[in-house]
């Protein structure tokens, strides 16, 4: 499509997007009067406005029912979690009894790494990606440590090439042939936090797996954001955090995939607590453990149902709208987003920014991270403070996401205005 930087042909793509009316279903913060432009979606979604219902049902259950809503509430508390097995099984590419959702994100990872990183004395090394996010990197370190091993003989990171700001697919592949046969576990993000690439998931499973190692994948951008197949691309397990892209709120639940080809087996350890045992029996308060045959069987405790109510109000709407639509908006906005920021820099000086993020479609997705030469923080207060919001990384990148379910064409032509007068005050 030959785009233009013209606010009637931005308002003419927004009246051909057939998703446009689900704006009007988030909560936007307001600036002077208006609502923001909203480009952290990739760190906090906004709120659906169905999200305060399905807590206030669960919070009338409890005046009204106290305990007996676990049994006699609308959406019974103790198999409340069992609602989000289909609509999130359709998100990642599962099947329903592979997906569950239970304490937040790193707590998850921690959780899987217990049943898939078993290192022996010769097979002991994680591969992970340079700069994943900080959370990732001391879970590796405490991982790794816990297990009596040194941090720097364990984790082995792929790096990016000198002068270059993502991480070739050929070089993951060869680090992973390298290390061969002392390779335990490959544990990269989906989508890299920083620049926005979108690794090759299925690839690199399949090399990990050809050298013996167990492969996860940290999905935190990548869930409810790129086209995923978990079952089929056959990884072992994943995690993703829900407050980003699936727009759950703060701090929210986290939700995670096992494959079912590790579901039987009773060999594979796991830290064990009541909510994953034998549904049918865990109120029997029996003495030993007999694991749920799926996901659920690696539940801890039961669920925060207050926090799982506004994650079932966005997932229930992920599941009306799919995964496709989101996905065709999703490369159409970021196209638009890019042509904005290009166009702004020819009316300008030139060379005033560089996009990091990889331009091949199938390696990014709905994030712009970008790095703007000399103009320093002061450019992303002057956005934030004109009612742009949007997301600072050290040292000198913002990152943009602009989220198909909320975000406008008209948002991408009226941010390109604000950027232009930003740079050139």
């Amino acid at each position: 499509m030959n785009f233009q930087n013209t606010l009637q042909f931005a308002q003419q793509l927004d009246t051909q997007d057939e998703l446009s009316n689900y704006r009007n279903e988030f909560i936007f913060p307001q600036h002077n009067g208006k609502n923001v432009i909203y480009f952290t979606g990739n760190s906090l979604g906004l709120q659906p406005k169905s999200a305060k219902t399905y807590v206030d049902e669960v919070m009338s259950d409890w005046a009204n029912l106290a305990v007996e809503g676990h049994f006699y509430s609308q959406k019974p508390w103790w198999d409340y979690h069992e609602r989000f097995a289909n609509p999130l099984s359709k998100i990642v590419g599962a099947k329903p009894s592979e997906v569950t959702v239970m304490n937040t994100l790193t707590v998850n990872l921690h959780l899987l790494m217990v049943s898939f990183y078993r290192p022996t004395q010769t097979r002991y090394k994680i591969i992970c990606e340079e700069k994943a996010f900080p959370s990732d990197q001391y879970m590796f370190q405490s991982q790794v440590a816990f297990h009596g091993y040194k941090p720097e003989d364990a984790i082995v990171e792929i790096k990016r090439r000198d002068g270059e700001h993502n991480i070739r697919l050929e070089d993951i592949l060869a680090k992973i042939e390298e290390v061969g046969s002392e390779l335990a576990l490959v544990l990269i993000g989906g989508v890299n936090y920083y620049t926005g690439q979108v690794f090759d998931i299925k690839t690199i499973t399949q090399a990990g797996h050809k050298v013996g190692a167990k492969v996860g994948w940290d999905l935190a951008h990548a869930a409810g954001n790129i086209h995923l197949e978990l079952h089929d691309w056959n990884i072992d397990f994943a995690a993703w955090c829900s407050y980003k892209y699936m727009n759950s709120g703060p701090g929210n639940a986290s939700a995670c995939f096992i494959h079912e080809k590790h579901h039987t087996n009773s060999e594979l350890p796991r830290f064990a607590g009541w909510w994953g045992h034998n549904k049918e029996r865990r109120f029997k308060m029996e003495q030993d453990f007999d694991p749920v045959q799926g996901a659920d069987g690696w539940q801890v405790s039961n669920l925060p149902i207050l926090s799982l109510a506004p994650y079932l109000a966005s997932v229930e709407m992920f599941a009306e709208v799919g995964m496709e639509k989101l996905i065709q908006k999703r490369n159409k906005i970021t196209a638009y987003l890019e042509f904005i920021l290009q166009e702004i820099d020819k009316e300008i000086s030139g060379s005033e920014f560089e996009i990091i993020t990889p331009k091949n479609q199938e390696e990014r997705a709905c994030q712009l991270s970008v790095f703007f030469h000399g103009q320093g923080r002061s450019l992303f207060e002057y956005l934030m403070q004109n009612g742009v919001v949007t997301d600072w990384r050290e040292p000198n990148v913002i990152r943009f996401a602009p989220v198909p379910l909320y975000c406008s064409f008209e948002d991408m032509y009226n941010f390109g205005q604000i950027l232009k007068k930003g740079i050139t005050r």
